[in-house]
């Protein structure tokens, strides 16, 4: 197999970030396995239209079922709301057809494991999009961790904080209702801190989380793409909010270490604030998305007059992935990531194995948000082995 022919449902926020990693992969990480861009698929066939000129697929359908059907399809890409996850990639599976799912894998625990059986019974190949875990300064904490260079691991502290959503008429998009996105800021946002804590430090053992909704109910949607929508206050029509504003979680892992984590939504300045902090006995590494490619590193067996955070700048050839993009010092970004994601996904292909996140992380993940879910409705800690 020398090409992996993507059929791909979704073609907003998602679906432009996906696009665009296949569009630019071959040129930069030539390799004997590359994705082929044959057809996109969404409901709105005029916006469809649309969106596979712009982004340079080969035909468009709206119905995903046909997808399918068709033998010049080996790889379904999955990018659109989390209620839809599920059932297609449960048909898709049962189709033989190879799956790449956006994150939260599903709505919830039970479905996400449907979805990895299904998945496993068919033998095909399947992978979910953490897209964080590919920037290059990610990849070095990782190394360093691995490598034992910061020691044994005391603290994890994460947070993910935006504040796109402070207005009170910002509209009622679809991430606020809970039987399309499965939940808020914990699902949405803490899901990737999670898959980074585990990524990183390793599996949870117990949790303990609070949350609240600040805003109750919000205008009606008139249209939505990506975070922004409209209507808003030309709206009469309100709607409520069934999901979480903010969560916050208080966690140990199997390993001994603590852990914090903070998702929220109402983080006023706050753009893209996804970071953390690890605390081991020989050193610490922190980590924000809004300085991508930058890693802060301290070690405990550095000369006393230097001793501190150093700035690492994650940009040349002995960084992963790097070595296919700009001369050292010149920086990448956002859609860099899932570039890298691709990269990983096609050389699973090259390789004959499972590519890495794949719906067993998926599962996990999906494990952690269940059992903060229901530590804040029942008010006590929750071990992970109970859900």
């Amino acid at each position: 197999m020398n090409k992996v022919r993507v059929g791909m449902v979704g073609y907003k926020f998602m679906g432009k970030a996906h696009s665009n990693a296949y569009r630019v992969l071959p040129m930069f990480f030539p390799q004997s396995v590359a994705p082929e861009m044959k057809v996109i698929c969404g409901r709105d066939p005029v916006a469809l239209e649309k969106a596979r000129v712009q982004f340079g697929w080969e035909e468009a359908v709206t119905d995903w079922r046909e997808l399918l059907q068709r033998d010049d399809i080996d790889l379904i890409d999955i990018n659109a709301p989390s209620d839809a996850h599920k059932e297609i990639a449960v048909a898709a599976a049962k189709a033989g057809k190879h799956l790449f799912c956006e994150k939260p894998l599903a709505l919830t625990l039970a479905d996400a494991r449907e979805m990895l059986e299904e998945a496993e019974a068919a033998g095909v190949k399947h992978m979910v999009g953490f897209n964080y875990r590919f920037a290059p300064a990610v990849q070095l904490a990782k190394k360093l961790i691995e490598e034992g260079r910061i020691g044994q691991i005391y603290h994890f502290r994460g947070q993910f904080l935006q504040d796109w959503i402070m207005d009170p008429q910002f509209p009622l998009v679809w991430r606020l209702q809970k039987e399309i996105a499965g939940s808020g800021s914990l699902g949405d946002l803490g899901a990737h801190v999670i898959d980074m804590a585990r990524y990183l430090v390793g599996e949870f053992q117990e949790v303990i989380g609070m949350s609240d909704t600040f805003i109750k109910e919000r205008p009606i949607a008139e249209g939505m793409t990506g975070l922004s929508a409209t209507g808003g206050a030309n709206s009469t029509e309100m709607g409520p909010v069934t999901v979480d504003d903010a969560t916050l979680i208080m966690a140990r892992f199997e390993n001994g270490a603590l852990g914090s984590i903070e998702a929220t939504r109402f983080a006023g300045g706050h753009r893209c604030t996804n970071g953390f902090e690890i605390n081991g006995s020989k050193g610490s590494i922190r980590f924000d998305f809004e300085r991508m490619n930058e890693l802060e590193v301290y070690f405990t067996d550095d000369a006393a007059d230097v001793q501190g955070f150093r700035r690492v700048l994650a940009t040349d050839s002995a960084h992963a992935y790097m070595d296919a993009w700009w001369p050292a010092g010149h920086t990448i970004g956002y859609e860099h990531t899932f570039t890298h994601e691709v990269v990983e996904l096609m050389q699973a292909f090259e390789e004959d194995r499972q590519p890495s996140p794949n719906f067993v992380d998926g599962v996990r993940c999906q494990e952690v948000l269940e059992a903060v879910e229901r530590s804040i409705e029942e008010r006590r800690w929750v071990a992970i082995s109970e859900v």
